[in-house]
């Protein structure tokens, strides 16, 4: 049997739930269900048999989360290949006889992962290529991608698996009302996997049923491609410690005729559906040919380029002309806000165009910067840029703080990961990381767009100035180019980066970011002393201070200290100023008067007098 030729000539009927059934069966969770292969096969023999003898024509190998970093946490990580392999050879002996396929089940990665870094690229190739390979090894007649919600990252994994030579099916998980994480609707999904060279592209998990016919129609307008089909059984309820679906075999199997009449080749069930749901489903199945469909793509519906204009509002709209200059302030440890209110009024009052606020730097505590932010732009009257990190919300905090923040008027965020929650000294608290800062880039471009991350509208746009952190601290500045564009492809207009030393690396970054488009204000760090530079240089994430400089600090103390550390600042924006249309001004703790003098010596280009500054 041919797959390809298949599934293009009739509709076929996959499988439904493994996960909730091996569970429903008794087998538990804390191991991951795919360590079954090896210690329960027959449990797992079991299940493909059923599902067979319910009418399942394409069966799915019990390797869903069984790549490296998956598994990693039940200590499985060394034995990728024995379980992939051993989970093609049980669903291969199933099959034995009959004429129906095995697809070898890929999942997605954990993005970020739990210490809140982001696998890389080539880290991710490397994960799916040796699933991908243990699967062809094992004898599948295909490989099912399944369950992703990151188009890059499924992209990777298209890209691993199609070296194996095997047909590929790409799905991916939608939200509410067919979109996407980062706001791509069920018609533009189905183009870029399309592009990606996928052999047959849908959907699966997710909503349920009804939403699922919905968008294999929109996908089936735009592509000729077989599209697949794996619902859930509807919503699940929680009773009793464990999630009940209540969708009846019957109605889902109605609403899969629906999906098939909507364009469907292959359809399956995923979350909650059992080999009675699949019953039914092949009963109204059988012998079907796909339905015809109607392909009309409109320019508007093609995947575009993120449009990289400089806004005109706010802080950037004399970008160009003069030069922009914000500086960072840390909320206080407590209530009392009256220092960083005379910090920022000093700050305004020597030129400075925003006030950056850090949200829980280090992941130590300090005050609410969304609500700081809104006394500092209504007493102070400057513009504020709230840092908002993935570590402290989730998913559904973070929307709802973000369309606060809009209702109160800030308009400038700038998206950051977050160090893990492990750095502070909260011993009990844990990183959320729903997202990394990509993801909430993409999120914010959302809410510009008037749509939640699930895509349902929220009346009107926040009107958000996107900003992204870069850091040119790394022994390998194209890898973080590369990330800075996908930030920039997701809706970062502006680029703050962490604090900068070298004229020799400024100029690199500012080689490799030319082409980019928006604006790239590089940080400015005024050091205090010799132990304030060697704290920085060995304790604090993103920060490498060169040996030359780390040398003219020895030794200094005091007002000796911030005299040098304001020399050499100085000595990097007159490097810097011709290059450059910005600054962003990083003071340590918070020292807003060393911030306030370099803001005037950016403004007026003179060395103010020792009086002068206030320090």
């Amino acid at each position: 049997m041919n797959f390809k030729e298949t599934v293009s000539e009739k509709v076929l009927v996959g499988d439904g739930a493994i996960g909730t059934m091996l569970y429903a069966r008794c087998a538990g969770m804390e191991s991951g269900f795919e360590r079954l292969n090896l210690t329960s096969p027959d449990l797992v023999l079991e299940l493909h048999e059923d599902y067979i003898a319910a009418g399942s024509q394409v069966i799915e190998t019990n390797t869903f989360g069984a790549n490296r970093l998956r598994m990693a946490p039940f200590g499985y990580e060394d034995r990728v290949r024995e379980v992939n392999l051993r989970g093609s050879l049980l669903a291969r002996k199933a099959v034995a006889g009959k004429d129906v396929f095995v697809a070898g089940s890929m999942g997605p990665i954990p993005r970020p992962r739990a210490d809140g870094d982001s696998p890389k690229d080539d880290e991710m190739l490397a994960v799916f290529r040796e699933q991908a390979e243990a699967l062809a090894e094992g004898g599948v007649d295909l490989l099912f991608l399944e369950t992703f919600s990151d188009l890059d990252q499924i992209r990777l994994a298209l890209k691993a698996a199609r070296e194996t030579g095997l047909p590929v099916i790409a799905c991916m998980s939608f939200l509410e009302r067919g979109r996407i994480m980062g706001g791509l609707g069920a018609e533009q999904v189905a183009l870029e996997l399309e592009s990606a060279a996928a052999h047959a592209v849908g959907a699966n998990c997710g909503t349920g049923t009804l939403e699922m016919t919905q968008n294999i129609k929109r996908m089936a307008s735009v592509t000729c491609l077989p599209l697949v089909a794996y619902a859930n059984s509807g919503f699940p309820e929680y009773v009793d410690g464990r999630y009940i679906y209540r969708t009846t075999p019957e109605y889902f199997a109605a609403m899969g005729l629906e999906t098939v009449r909507a364009g469907a080749n292959l359809v399956g069930g995923c979350c909650g559906t059992t080999p009675e749901h699949i019953r039914c489903l092949a009963g109204l199945l059988r012998d079907r040919a796909p339905s015809a469909r109607t392909i009309s793509v409109s320019a508007a519906e093609k995947p575009g380029k993120a449009d990289t204009s400089v806004p005109q509002t706010g802080f950037l709209a004399k970008w160009g002309r003069e030069t922009v200059i914000t500086v960072e302030l840390d909320p206080p440890k407590g209530l009392d806000c009256s220092r960083v209110l005379e910090g920022c009024r000093s700050l305004k009052q020597a030129g400075a165009d925003a006030i950056n606020l850090a949200e829980n730097p280090l992941a130590r505590v300090r005050v609410g910067n969304i609500a700081l932010a809104d006394l500092i732009q209504r007493e102070v009257g400057i513009e504020v840029i709230v840092h908002i990190t993935c570590r402290d919300r989730n998913l559904i905090g973070l929307q709802s703080d973000l369309m606060g923040a809009s209702l109160l008027g800030i308009r400038s965020i700038l998206a950051v990961t977050g160090d893990p929650a492990g750095m502070g000294e909260q011993s009990g608290a844990s990183s959320v990381f729903d997202l990394n800062s990509i993801g909430l880039i993409g999120l914010l471009r959302d809410l510009n767009n008037g749509l939640n991350g699930a895509g349902n509208p929220i009346d009107r746009g926040a009107g958000f100035t996107i900003g992204a952190a870069f850091n040119p601290n790394v022994r390998n500045m194209e890898a973080q180019v590369a990330r800075l564009e996908k930030k920039i492809a997701n809706g970062a207009v502006f680029v703050q980066t962490q604090p900068l030393f070298e004229p020799e690396r400024l100029e690199t970054m500012l080689s490799l970011t030319e082409d980019l488009g928006i604006p790239v204000l590089p940080g400015i760090l005024p050091l205090l002393s010799e132990r304030n530079t060697e704290f920085l240089h060995n304790e604090v994430p993103g920060i490498n201070i060169p040996d030359d400089i780390r040398l003219r600090m020895r030794g200094k103390t005091g007002e000796a200290g911030v005299r040098e550390g304001l020399a050499i600042a100085r000595e990097f924006i007159d490097t810097a100023r011709p290059k450059v249309g910005g600054f962003y001004i990083i003071p340590p703790f918070a020292k807003h008067a060393v911030a306030a003098e370099l803001v005037r010596y950016i403004r007026k280009g003179y060395q103010p007098a020792e009086e002068e500054t206030g320090i």
